[in-house]
């Protein structure tokens, strides 16, 4: 073996395409070890949701295969990082470790203080932000300040100028040869023990292959319809790209390289969301206790309520409300849900029922595939009024007009809550408004086949303007 040894140390960036760290060692000529090591305590009080967990068996799977076809091989450990780099180092006579930046509190400090353990025995480090289109604390306002509306943050980015370079990484990856302790896939535990993943499995491709393919259909399928389409969920007029995004299986200077060849509103309306994205993380980088501390101090002393019966029926999809249930049992069975429902079901469960935001985020990371800590707590703090650039508290969605104006045949209701599949599209999103005979034909029983509503709405919109009056007192 000849030419200097390098160690790439895989995160959140399971690919091989436009991968810095990667490229870099492959520019030098030198000889690479792909190494990824599981640490529970990387997301410190967020550990893998389930969801998430099967996501990453299968894109750890299919980098491993990735690399084999280009003569490599991908070593996997567990533990502490700080350690197991040194470990592994030492053992295959790395000098240099090149890795992915993130922006969680935890998961900084975890790479802090790997870089300090691989100082004390002479070992390079050099780290790179591909996640991201821009470094976090490099975009600012005028005086200095983290933005927190993203509307001048976006533009400012424009301004900066989006990088659309992509790194080259060649067909052949040299590798040193294998160290000993390295484990199996198996050995990791990440699947789950009672298979209940049968519908993720039928609806995602883990991968780079499937970030390409969902990245290809979107092009050639949805990009054109996407600034109209995006907000009906019946329909796939969105790209499926989050978990691929948020597990690094493919980089948003990947995507953004493509849309610009693409070009229309759509492409630019696509963009855009890359920049929420990115708007998040800055975001959390910024506030580092966003997952839990509301970003606006009047919430703080918020009068939720401890409803558990009505956040379970709210996590299993059995409210009343049918275009909410359907976007739990959506969430439940693919991992995923559409981004309008997603304000919809979290409008319901902040503001129809007054439970406390973080509950709902919480349920989202364990069963989300593309469960990212940014855009999960910018979200839900989105939907609660209480976060950057958020939706104004009293904005308080309907769920009955919102599922006339975004599916109104009712085709995702009739797909997700099956029960319903016979109501007729005048009161499929309200069916305790049929009369008794067309429940009948439709073979519904309320109370029995789909509940009763768990919550008057207009009761519980009211009920949700007091609670803010009281938050201000």
């Amino acid at each position: 073996m000849s030419g200097p040894v390098a160690i790439v140390w895989y995160r959140r960036d399971l690919r091989i395409e436009d991968h810095a760290g990667l490229a870099a060692v492959c520019d030098h000529g030198g000889h690479v070890l792909p190494l990824y090591i599981h640490d529970e305590r990387e997301m410190g009080d967020w550990s893998l949701g389930s969801a998430s967990r099967w996501w990453l068996h299968h894109s750890l799977q299919a980098l491993s295969s990735g690399l084999e076809a280009r003569g490599s091989y991908l070593h996997l450990r567990r533990g502490d990082p700080s350690e197991v780099l040194v470990d592994v180092a030492q053992r295959i006579g790395a000098t240099n470790v090149y890795f992915e930046r993130r922006c969680e509190p935890a998961a900084r400090a975890v790479e802090a203080k790997a870089e300090r353990a691989c100082a004390r025995v002479g070992i390079e480090t050099h780290a790179s932000n591909d996640a991201l289109f821009f470094e976090p604390g490099t975009i600012a306002t005028g005086q200095g300040n983290p933005y927190q509306v993203f509307t001048p943050f976006w533009k400012r980015c424009l301004q900066e100028g989006v990088d659309y370079s992509t790194a080259s990484v060649p067909s052949v990856l040299p590798s040193p040869s294998e160290p000993a302790d390295g484990l199996a896939l198996s050995a990791l535990s990440l699947m789950p023990k009672v298979d209940w993943a049968t519908g993720l499995r039928a609806e995602w491709r883990p991968g780079y292959a499937g970030a390409q393919d969902a990245l290809q259909r979107f092009l050639s399928e949805s990009v054109h319809r996407y600034s109209e389409g995006r907000d009906l969920p019946a329909e796939r007029w969105t790209s499926g790209l989050s978990p691929h995004l948020h597990f690094g299986e493919i980089s948003p200077r990947q995507i953004a390289s493509a849309l610009r060849e693409v070009r229309g509103e759509g492409a630019s309306s696509f963009l855009r969301e890359l920049g929420w994205r990115e708007f998040s993380h800055h975001l959390l980088y910024h506030f580092p206790h966003l997952d839990q501390h509301p970003l606006r101090d009047q919430f703080a002393s918020f009068p939720w309520c401890e409803d558990r019966d009505g956040l379970r029926a709210w996590q299993i999809g059995q409210t009343g409300y049918p275009l909410v249930d359907a976007g739990m049992r959506q969430l439940w069975q693919t991992g995923w849900m559409h981004n309008r429902v997603r304000m919809i079901v979290g409008s319901f469960l902040v503001k129809d029922l007054l439970i406390d935001w973080r509950r709902g985020a919480e349920w989202f990371w364990d069963t989300l595939v593309d469960a990212d800590l940014a855009n999960n707590s910018m979200g839900w703090q989105w939907v609660a009024g209480c976060g950057a650039d958020a939706a104004p508290f009293f904005r308080i969605f309907n769920p009955i007009s919102q599922g006339e104006k975004f599916d109104q045949e009712g085709t995702y209701v009739r797909r997700w809550v099956p029960e319903l599949a016979q109501v007729p599209s005048r009161y499929i999103h309200a069916p305790w408004r049929a009369p008794d005979h067309v429940l009948r034909t439709a073979g519904v029983t309320l109370g029995s086949d789909y509940p009763e509503p768990i919550v008057d709405h207009a009761f519980a919109r009211q009920r949700a303007l007091d609670a803010l009056q009281k938050s201000k007192a």
